[in-house]
């Protein structure tokens, strides 16, 4: 089968110099679905990160009990406890606020924050990849296997030529 048999089929490999051509100036270019789909992930990670930290809140004395006794502490103090909680749910919500601030820049279509998102996906699945290959981490409905499928969704839906082009609209 030729490849003029098919002309609006990609071939499997292409070369970088193809890969790496400006898209073209095109201000007036729809929202592709694609742009929708990542920041709409985006958005969907962000409330799961709200749940996990809201979660987290029941099982954070049981935390906090087995780092003191790591270290060699016996008891802690229970507004350790609650000053500890309530500084992870601040860092954690800051976080949170970043990236919800992110989606939506997406959703405008700023491209420095599709990298941006694409570049955190990819570090949070190559995490859980080390988490698993090193630590023998299992991969469960209940740890990771919600949040790595959102990143690795992200990531094909912002990595998209479409997303690139939308991203790269009013680049001359």
């Amino acid at each position: 089968m030729k490849s003029t048999d098919h002309p609006k089929k990609r071939v499997a490999f292409e070369p970088a110099e193809r890969l790496l051509q400006p898209t073209g100036y095109d201000p007036g270019m729809k929202r592709p679905p694609s742009i929708v789909a990542g920041a709409l992930l985006v958005v969907l990670g962000v409330l799961a990160g709200v749940a996990w930290v809201i979660a987290s809140s029941g099982v954070w004395p049981e935390w906090v009990g087995e780092v003191a006794a790591i270290i060699g502490g016996d008891d802690v103090p229970d507004r350790v406890e609650q000053s500890t909680y309530l500084l992870f749910a601040v860092l954690s919500g800051l976080f949170l606020a970043v990236e919800a601030t992110l989606a939506l820049l997406v959703f405008l279509g700023v491209n420095w924050a599709r990298v941006l998102v694409m570049v955190f996906a990819a570090l949070t699945i190559s995490a859980a990849f080390v988490r698993w290959w090193v630590e023998d981490q299992e991969i469960e409905i209940t740890t990771t296997f919600i949040s790595l499928g959102i990143d690795i969704l992200i990531l094909l839906a912002l990595s998209s030529r479409s997303a690139a082009a939308y991203a790269r609209r009013r680049e001359r």
